[in-house]
């Protein structure tokens, strides 16, 4: 296999005529069992907990030379037993193609970005790849760059449609806020230990009648705009971030709401310890009509808020917000392994219905984290969460069961099968 591999990638560097090219070819497969008995959302008592066998497998192929970058993704999702054994066809609907990208430089500062790909920026608080989801997160986006001295600046825009129309524009798809159209600005500048970075992000939705057969009706807009920043002082890390959204977070639904975090991260030596809060702004359980709610729209959500993904993992939109007390530890057990904690005290931050406690609940996370080998690595997770009778109530009201937890073993593996440069 390596020598036609070998062959093959030596066609493509013959035919072209650049100085120098490289090409590469790499896997990801990573299979997850999870035990759920309260992921996502509160298991009602009564209820029977969930086990299940996923995997990714990806595969991606690059190639660079000093002008032209591609780069191609594609990968297979499943759950172990989905297609029925002896099958002809995986009717699943498991393969598709995560990235599809062309980069161009122009000069040594200005390049562009066309095609399907990432958007991972910061802490992916607002936008990240999601790498924890096995699918994880594209766009399909034009970007543009520059870079000079440690000062990078991106810009992209998005259009989408459904298919290819001969007449009208509309766009159906709603699903996790899914766009029509985007446009994003992104500006970081870096220094030996430390940065800051601006963000503007506007999203705009497709808009229908209220009509028994809805029609488009425009285009509704929301903004998102902040900074993050990190920097060291002394033995501490500081790292914090602050957004405002603003526009609609429906058709006919104004929209102001804010975010803001900071931690202190301290490492005297090999452990790390990390003190953080957060704050997401959210609507009054007896507010009518202006939201207050804050999303956090395409970020890696699974990192934040705790592993269960109980907020803003594709649930929490538009509710009581949230306040979140983080304490979180490194600690190393061996000299490929470490053990980490995270241990989260949640309350809402807008008022419940009658006079109802703020506070939620609380979770721990706890991940032990293993190298077997070169490209080989094991994680192994266990969390556990704590609801207060508002929590309840804020999921549904209905009954949950006694103790709400959720564990996983996952495999990494990510070689590469095959790069090589050629030169002129």
């Amino acid at each position: 296999m390596k020598k036609i591999l070998s062959f093959l990638f030596l066609g493509i560097a013959l035919y072209s005529n650049a100085h120098a090219q490289t090409v590469s070819l790499d896997a990801d497969i990573r299979p997850r069992f999870e035990y759920r008995h309260g992921f996502g959302n509160l298991l009602p008592a009564g209820s029977k907990p969930a086990a299940f066998v996923t995997q990714r497998s990806r595969l991606n192929f690059a190639y660079q030379d000093p002008k032209l970058k591609v780069y191609f993704s594609v990968q297979d999702v499943s759950t172990w037993g989905d297609t029925q054994q002896l099958a002809i066809s995986d009717g699943n609907n498991s393969f598709s193609l995560f990235q599809a990208w062309l980069g161009y430089s122009f000069t040594e500062n200005w390049s562009m970005k066309l095609g399907r790909q990432t958007l991972s920026y910061d802490d992916q608080r607002i936008l990240g790849e999601v790498d924890w989801a096995m699918q994880g997160r594209f766009h399909d986006a034009a970007m543009f760059s520059y870079f000079k001295n440690g000062f990078k600046t991106d810009f992209a825009l998005a259009f989408n449609q459904e298919n290819q129309r001969t007449d009208g524009s509309a766009y159906t798809i709603n699903g996790l806020y899914s766009y029509k159209v985007m446009q994003m600005l992104h500006a970081k500048k870096s220094w030996e230990k430390g940065a800051i970075s601006l963000l503007f992000l506007n999203n705009g939705f497709q808009k229908f009648t209220d009509e028994p057969s809805p029609r488009p009706d425009g285009v509704y807009y929301r903004q998102t705009t902040g900074t993050f920043f990190t920097f060291p002082v002394s033995a501490l890390t500081f790292t914090g971030s602050a957004y405002i959204q603003t526009g609609k977070s429906t058709p006919t639904s104004d929209l102001s709401a804010y975010q803001y975090m900071l931690e202190a991260k301290y490492q005297p030596r090999k452990v790390a310890f990390v003190l953080g809060y957060e704050v997401l702004s959210g609507s009054d359980q007896s507010a009518e009509s202006k939201s207050n709610s804050f999303f956090p729209l395409y970020g890696t959500n699974h990192k934040f808020n705790g592993y269960m993904d109980l907020f803003y993992v594709g649930n929490h939109a538009n509710q009581v917000g949230l306040n979140d007390l983080y304490a979180n530890t490194l600690i190393p057990t061996g000299q490929n392994s470490s053990l980490a904690a995270h241990l989260h005290f949640f309350s809402a931050n807008a008022e419940l219905i009658d006079n109802q406690s703020g506070y939620l609940g609380s979770e721990l996370d706890l991940v032990f984290t293993k190298t077997i080998a070169k490209n080989v690595k094991m994680n192994l997770g266990y969390s556990q969460f704590f609801e207060s009778e508002s929590m309840t109530d804020i999921k549904g009201g209905v009954e949950p069961a006694q103790t709400q937890n959720w564990g996983w073993i996952q495999l990494i593996v990510n070689p590469n099968l095959f790069k090589h440069t050629w030169k002129e």
